[in-house]
């Protein structure tokens, strides 16, 4: 088996929307990032007497956040892909190294909206078995 470090290794170069996204989204999530935010704000609205509060002075505020909000969305959106695949990974993996795991629940991720339900209802079944069994024994020992 391969070790986490030789594949990463093997990246490809042309990933470089990803190592930016990761990048961006670790420093835009910083408080220093928060900072700088709050301080373009500050600034903005202590300009505006200056520019005697003109429908210029407003449009820069709204086009930036539009702008950003724009982007960060699908910054955001790549980032929350790529922690998932990375914790259906993980999730895959302790299934596998767990004997009584069932290994269909790997990449159940994929499954359909329905064949989800129907595995959500077998829990369900399973969870209320469990109490049933719990309250039983309970009873038994509280005779």
């Amino acid at each position: 088996m391969r070790k986490i470090n030789e594949i990463k290794s093997e990246a490809p170069a042309s990933d470089r929307f990803g190592r930016f996204a990761a990048g961006a989204s670790f420093w835009l999530g910083s408080k220093m990032a928060f900072l700088g935010a709050g301080l373009l704000i500050v600034t903005w609205a202590i300009t505006g007497p200056i520019f005697r509060y003109s429908d210029t002075w407003q449009l820069v505020i709204n086009t930036g956040t539009t702008i950003v909000t724009f982007l960060m969305v699908f910054l955001i959106h790549n980032t929350q892909n790529r922690d998932a695949r990375a914790i259906n990974l993980k999730l895959d993996e302790l299934i596998r190294a767990i004997d009584k795991a069932r290994d269909q629940m790997m990449n159940i991720e994929k499954l359909s909206d329905v064949e989800l339900d129907t595995l959500e209802a077998q829990f369900e079944r399973m969870r209320a078995a469990g109490e049933r069994r719990s309250q039983r024994q309970a009873g038994q020992v509280a005779d």
